[in-house]
């Protein structure tokens, strides 16, 4: 997670942002001098795994070794999405529950390959394909510009993380309507809209 506008730092596991739609028709910017990275992501995988002390199993296998101050996240929340994201040739494992509007709980673990295929293989699971570009505005504040591929083609979010809900960012001049906090904008709401990595309806 971004942490760059200085101030209260964010409370480890929390995480503050603001989201927005994008005109993707105008100039992109944000293509230049960015980090880019594809993106790929899987929602449903923590129907495959096991919550037990000390980890996450699937098949008997640990999949991920959960910390003792991770397993207070976890076990005082029940209303976790969870998701399988591929970023450029890294995977990881990630558990995320919305506490209000713009704030969420949020767990990541790296996953090796092998265990990623190992979740990959239990589904078909609803998916989003993206490039991703992390774009510094001019208030130093870091943006993740999301262009969507496949049938989201042509569809532009972005998105900033915060160090506090009252924090002030600079809204660059191609940030449209605010989507802040809206389920249905979600990515696992629009990759439900979709269909599965074989094919077949959600």
């Amino acid at each position: 997670m971004f942490n760059n506008q200085g101030g209260t730092a964010i409370p480890e596991f929390q995480e503050i942002e603001r989201r927005f739609l994008v005109d993707g028709r105008e100039d992109k910017p944000w293509r230049t001098d960015s980090t880019v990275f594809a993106i790929e992501q899987h929602y449903g995988v923590g129907d495959h795994l096991d919550h037990r002390p000390g980890g996450l199993f699937a098949d008997e296998q640990l999949i991920v070794t959960v910390t003792s101050e991770e397993e207070v996240v976890l076990t005082s929340q029940s209303d976790w999405t969870t998701r399988l994201r591929k970023r450029n040739e890294e995977w990881w494992l990630t558990y995320k529950c919305r506490v209000s509007h713009d704030t969420a709980f949020e767990l990541e673990w790296s996953l090796s390959p092998e265990r990623a295929n190992l979740l990959l293989g239990k589904g078909p699971y609803p998916f989003v394909e993206k490039t991703r570009y992390a774009w510094v505005g001019t208030d130093g504040a870091v943006w993740e510009i999301d262009e969507f591929e496949g049938s989201l083609a042509g569809l532009v979010l972005a998105e900033v993380e915060l160090n506090a809900s009252t924090a002030k960012v600079e809204l660059p001049p191609w940030i449209g309507h605010e989507i802040t906090g809206l389920p249905s904008w979600s990515n696992r709401a629009l990759a439900q809209t979709l269909t599965t990595r074989d094919g077949s309806p959600v």
